[in-house]
């Protein structure tokens, strides 16, 4: 598991999660990290092709 976290940290954390922003302000906190990362995967993967595009595009013009 990523930064060597076994059972024990993860319910320790859920805890700490759990009073700090209560119960019924869980589900839409993780609603909307759930939204920010799917975004930023997203907007990671499509910036890929078209960096190389750009590339290319510069390339043909300057030849």
């Amino acid at each position: 598991m990523p930064f060597n976290l076994g059972g024990p940290e993860l319910i320790f954390l859920l805890i700490i999660v759990l009073i700090v922003f209560g119960a019924g302000k869980l589900p839409e906190v993780f609603g909307q990290l759930g939204k920010g990362v799917r975004t930023f995967r997203d907007e990671a993967n499509t910036d890929k092709p078209a960096a190389t595009t750009t590339t290319t595009t510069e390339t043909k013009k300057t030849n």
